[in-house]
């Protein structure tokens, strides 16, 4: 059962745009980066993202978004819940934005 996770940010204002895009190297560096504990390996199926440019004004102040896959329910509650590598992202960029947002879906499950 494949698992869509989708990150939205709204970066700080007046952070440097080199911080911003360290921080987004550095989200998207979590698809190599995190590792399953069982098997060791990588196992964010596909990490992509990026900033903003829709013509239709509806962002709310969002700036940038990003969307991972995972397998499954335990990979990404792993994810969440416990991954090294994420959990530290998460800490790195605490004082960078002004929110964050995030959805998941399974794919046709309405």
């Amino acid at each position: 059962m494949t698992i869509y996770h989708v990150v939205l940010f709204k970066f700080k204002d007046l952070l440097p745009p080199e911080e911003e895009q360290a921080a987004c190297s550095r989200m998207l560096s979590l698809a190599a980066n995190c590792i399953h504990p069982t098997s060791q390996k990588p196992y964010v199926k596909m990490l992509g993202g990026g900033k903003d440019n829709s013509p239709e004004g509806l962002q709310g102040g969002i700036t940038h978004a990003f969307i991972a896959q995972f397998e499954n329910e335990e990979d990404r509650k792993y994810y969440v819940e416990k991954d090294p590598a994420h959990l530290a992202f998460i800490e790195s960029i605490k004082d960078l934005v002004d929110k964050i947002q995030v959805i998941d879906f399974t794919p046709d499950v309405f």
